[in-house]
């Protein structure tokens, strides 16, 4: 397995950095970039988020940060869960969202950040809305990653990415 992983669809640091590689995969490219820890909000402002980086940029360290980054899901998890408050909660109830409105949300999701934008319509409905997924940052990456590596790698350094095809699954 290592001879599959180590060294295969390498993207290294600078080339990430040029090409603007998010998420996971720009993680285990040395990308110190993460919105929860960057611009937190919450929860997040109160859990001391752990970001993970590495520097080969290879399979091997897409299929690292992916190990560490469900152990940091796990302990954040973990902390929500230990400080929620003892009793009841109450819900709030949202009041009706004006026709015409927008709203802009960013948040980190495992490609990378994901921006939404919401424009509201009429009798609290959504007129439009539209995820903008991190894959089209990513595609172009997956192009370099695979340069000089052999035929039956692709699979392996195409699935390491696992972007999206549509670019709205998320």
């Amino acid at each position: 397995m290592q001879d599959r992983f180590l060294t295969t669809g390498r993207v290294a640091p600078e080339l990430a950095a040029h090409l603007g590689l998010t998420g996971l995969a720009g993680r285990a490219s040395g990308q110190a970039w993460d919105v929860r820890e960057q611009f937190p909000c919450m929860p997040y402002d109160r859990l001391d988020v752990r970001m993970s980086t590495h520097r080969n940029g290879d399979v091997a360290a897409r299929v690292t940060m992916r190990f560490e980054e469900i152990a940091e899901s796990i302990r954040l998890i973990r902390l929500m869960l230990e400080r929620l408050p003892a009793g009841t909660h109450l819900t709030v109830p949202l009041p009706d969202a004006k026709e015409g409105k927008l709203g802009i949300g960013w948040v980190e999701g495992w490609r990378g950040e994901i921006l939404v934008a919401l424009h509201t319509g009429k009798n609290n409905r959504i007129h439009r809305l539209h995820p903008h997924d991190p894959s089209w940052q990513n595609w172009p990456l997956l192009e370099h990653a695979i340069i000089g590596n052999i035929v039956p790698d692709f699979p392996l350094i195409n699935k390491s990415f696992n972007l999206s095809y549509s670019g709205v699954d998320l």
